[in-house]
């Protein structure tokens, strides 16, 4: 399985904001920009993710001076495997439809099915881990020498 750039550029995101001190001075708030040139990432493609997470209440991007991106308590607590299925969807792994045609084996396919159950056994070690858990020694403390500005 391959997740997509959104995906990984909304974890990846989640983890920087998890290394934000909850008392940083607001002058000190990564920017959108900020976290797009230290990801590699296009600016236009985080912003796009930082407003789905804002949709989901796992961010607050603060506009103009002292501005920048907050993680909520929320985001804090949020299950990676559900951040994964929101933006990976929850579409079958194999192409069981191409085009307007069905696979000819659909109707008696047992793999369509195997895949699922694999699928669903990803997320479910994925719901057991939080943002806050990822970004524990020692990756959160790496996170911290990486971002500095």
């Amino acid at each position: 399985m391959h997740l997509m750039k959104s995906t990984d550029l909304a974890l990846r995101l989640l983890m920087r904001l998890a290394v934000v001190p909850r008392d940083a001075d607001p002058d000190e708030l990564p920017t959108t920009r900020e976290v797009a040139e230290a990801m590699g990432a296009a600016t236009t493609h985080l912003a796009k993710v930082v407003g789905k997470l804002q949709h989901l209440g796992l961010v607050q991007a603060r506009r103009g001076r002292g501005g920048g991106l907050v993680l909520t308590a929320a985001g804090r607590a949020a299950s990676v495997g559900a951040v994964v299925r929101t933006f990976e969807g929850s579409g079958d792994l194999a192409a069981c439809v191409d085009g307007d045609e069905p696979c000819p084996i659909n109707a008696a396919c047992r793999l369509r099915g195997a895949l699922r159950v694999a699928q669903e056994a990803f997320y479910a070690s994925l719901d057991q881990l939080t943002i806050e858990d990822v970004t524990a020694a020692p990756t959160g403390p790496l996170l911290l020498t990486l971002s500095r500005r």
